[in-house]
């Protein structure tokens, strides 16, 4: 497991749909922040392999090696979000 900071740099192609923080700015992008690092990991080598097609994520994850989706799932599972209940 690789620590988040190097993943905070490489997450700056991730912004645009993903937000600057993984809260996504985009209906039809996921929140990345918060989730589990094994599961951001699992699919971006999914995406990679293509066994999980997306115009985006396909091209995106495709030049990724381990270690950078490593970093990328480090830093986006270190991102803490706190959810509030609606009354």
């Amino acid at each position: 497991m690789r620590g988040p900071f190097r993943g905070k740099a490489r997450a700056r192609a991730c912004a645009a749909c993903h937000g600057p923080l993984g809260l996504s700015v985009l209906p039809n992008a996921p929140h990345l922040a918060g989730q589990p690092e094994i599961y951001l990991v699992e699919q971006l080598k999914a995406y990679r392999s293509g066994r999980r097609q997306h115009e985006v994520m396909s091209v995106i994850a495709r030049p990724l090696g381990d270690a950078e989706i490593a970093e990328l799932a480090a830093y986006y599972a270190s991102l803490q979000i706190e959810v509030k209940e609606t009354r």
